[in-house]
């Protein structure tokens, strides 16, 4: 399958590999096509495998928080096609792409969104997309090449994603608003399907 689809990322920040495969399951479910496991989560790389083994023909599966190159093996040997970054790092970019993983390096500057084209990354996490705003990635989307895309991460949820769909955001990461630990996969599945409803009603 195509590596995101929609262009939504779920964020799965503090999940564990006992309860992985039940919250990927309802997202897949709702619509979900591209699931992160931060590695600041516990155990994370087993939670990479299973979600890869189980889901892995249904949606892309990735590692976020990846700040070490070291990870970025681990990560490809567990199955994930995605790294995202909260930094643009060009060490980590160019190691992504060698392992053949999708690299989203986190730019907060039109500087770093710069850097981070030149060293081969086309898809560009804004981090943290509250405080640079709607206003602000729709000027950088008006002198970013026209093929490197947007994904803003941070503040995004069901009720802003058509403004940043309409400012030429290319999809979004969901994190806190979609997924918290403890939540039950009915409750992350049922928001993450209202997510998509509003994702896809803005892109249509």
């Amino acid at each position: 399958m195509a590596v995101n689809g929609s262009g939504l990322i779920a964020i799965l920040r503090g999940v564990t590999p006992d309860e992985v495969l039940a919250v990927g399951e309802a997202l897949v479910e709702a619509g979900i096509d591209a699931i992160e496991v931060p590695l600041n989560s516990p155990d994370p790389f087993a939670s990479v495998e299973r979600l890869a083994g189980s889901l892995g023909e249904r949606c892309a599966v990735g590692v976020g928080t990846v700040v070490d190159v070291a990870d970025v093996p681990r990560a490809r040997d567990a199955g994930a096609r995605i790294a995202v970054a909260p930094n643009a790092d060009p060490e980590v970019i160019t190691a992504a792409l060698e392992a053949g993983l999708r690299p989203y390096p986190g730019v907060a500057t039109p500087t770093e969104a710069f850097a981070a084209v030149k060293a081969g990354a086309r898809h560009l996490k804004l981090f943290p997309a509250d405080a640079v705003g709607v206003a602000g990635m729709k000027a950088w989307r008006a002198v970013l090449p026209p093929d490197v895309e947007m994904l803003p991460v941070g503040g995004v949820d069901e009720t802003n994603l058509a403004e940043w769909a309409a400012a030429g955001a290319g999809g979004a990461g969901l994190g806190s608003s979609l997924y918290r630990p403890g939540d039950t996969p009915e409750q992350v599945g049922a928001r993450a399907a209202a997510m998509r409803r509003a994702w896809d009603s803005a892109t249509a």
